[in-house]
């Protein structure tokens, strides 16, 4: 047999196991998942709305906030992956487990009210969206719902996420409108790196728009879904190293694509859009009068599919969570039959969630930009669970227990976190505590 011949007939794998670069990158691919999804998937449709809006209203200059939020998000996920991949249990079981069924029912409760929430959001903006583009509400929506379901029943994890990672990819069009959208590069990295205010200071609605920047780049929902999905996924102590990179580049690329957001909204401002109550699918429709037809649906079509992955994972991590406080087996690898309960939970709440958004009249975008401000404020009591969970060494360990530098990072987000949920019940209770401009 020639040399020739044994090469084509060696093993096709044999070279790419040999080389200790590709070991490592087929590793991650193995691995990676969950950190990007939950990161990307947090762009969802109340982003869109929150992040255009603040571009719209202020232009660039809540970039520097996005910055900010940059280390916020990671360590905060690090510690759910970290906390998935040593107990291999989800985010509900363990506060349940270590807390105790009253803080456990107080921690699950809110969860499921601001998902059920979030979830109409997301349905909403496939509403807008689809009028906007001239589809009827009342095919797009149930349309869209079928096709949440069809993605999780297939009993299948890794099928559900190649297609959400898939989803994800698409997230990057972002880019490319903001690039062709947005101002000058020296504007964009001045914003982003000096903090500066809006022309007529701290008001009301500035506040606000804040808050749900806050509330929507770090949800509650997030912390019940990767760590469930990490378990799901069956990973291990060695793939530690590698969802800390899955979750890094997540978070890298939601704050890149939550400051496109931004800058879209800002050109709709530049040239001219005046609404008095903002609507991010007016806002593609004005950019379409100005530069094409492309843009118009493209942003739409962006919006739908911000929807769509907020909708699934926000739909799974109610139902895992749900599961694993009532015992139920809940896996994308069972089978219907399997985990009756898990997946009815996700069937449920993505139908009603469509059902509601479908009622006339009701009001969409209030709804949408609402629950960021919700999500904000039920944010610290969750990151203080998260918190105390990563502080126990009988859990974890020395070596997967949080170090002092992780404590100190943690409470500090976590104090920052109660200051603006304390500004947002102080503007409620008294609604001149800011200028109302």
């Amino acid at each position: 047999m020639t040399e020739l011949t044994k090469t084509a007939t060696a093993p096709p794998q044999a070279m790419v196991v040999r080389s200790r670069w590709a070991r490592r990158i087929i590793t991650f691919l193995m691995v990676m998942g969950p950190g990007l999804i939950v990161m990307v998937a947090d762009n969802d449709a109340g982003a869109v709305s929150a992040y255009t809006e603040a571009g719209y209203r202020y232009g660039p200059k809540l970039l520097w906030l996005l910055l900010l939020l940059l280390p916020c998000t990671y360590f905060v996920q690090e510690m759910v992956a970290r906390l998935g991949i040593a107990t291999g249990q989800g985010h509900a079981a363990m506060i349940y487990k270590r807390f105790g069924k009253w803080w456990g029912v107080f921690s699950l409760a809110d969860l499921q009210i601001v998902n059920f929430l979030t979830l109409v959001t997301e349905f909403a903006a496939i509403n807008l969206a689809a009028s906007m583009m001239g589809i009827s509400p009342y095919i797009a929506v149930p349309l869209v719902a079928a096709g949440l379901i069809l993605m999780v029943v297939t009993a299948s994890y890794r099928r559900w996420e190649r297609v959400t990672i898939f989803l994800c990819a698409l997230d990057l069009a972002w880019l490319a409108f903001a690039i062709y959208l947005g101002p000058k590069l020296g504007v964009v990295v001045t914003n982003t790196l000096v903090p500066s205010l809006p022309t007529g200071g701290i008001t009301a609605k500035y506040m606000f728009l804040v808050i749900a920047i806050v509330g929507t780049t770090i949800a509650p929902w997030q912390l019940f879904f990767q760590q469930s999905c990490v378990a799901d996924k069956r990973l291990r102590f060695s793939d530690l190293k590698w969802e800390r990179l899955d979750t890094f580049i997540g978070a890298v690329v939601v704050i890149v694509v939550a400051a496109c957001m931004m800058l879209i909204g800002d050109a709709a401002r530049r040239h001219g859009l005046s609404v008095a109550e903002y609507n991010p699918a007016f806002m593609a429709d004005f950019l379409g009068t100005k530069f094409g037809m492309v843009v118009k649906y493209g942003i739409l079509l962006l919006m739908v599919n911000a929807a769509i992955l907020g909708s699934t994972t926000i739909s799974l991590s109610s139902a895992w969570a749900y599961g694993e406080v009532k015992g139920w087996p809940s896996s994308l690898e069972l089978s219907i039959k399997e985990a009756p309960g898990f997946y009815t939970l996700y069937i449920f709440a993505v139908s009603a969630a469509a059902g509601l958004v479908l009622i006339p009249k009701a009001p969409l975008e209030l709804i949408i930009v609402g629950v960021q401000v919700l999500a904000g404020i039920m944010l610290p009591s969750a990151i203080i669970f998260l918190q105390l969970l990563l502080n126990d060494r009988e859990l974890l360990g020395d070596e997967f227990v949080n170090k002092s530098w992780n404590n100190w990072v943690n409470w500090i987000i976590t104090i920052l976190l109660f200051a603006l949920s304390l500004i947002l019940a102080a503007q409620v209770v008294a609604p001149n505590l800011f200028p109302n401009a």
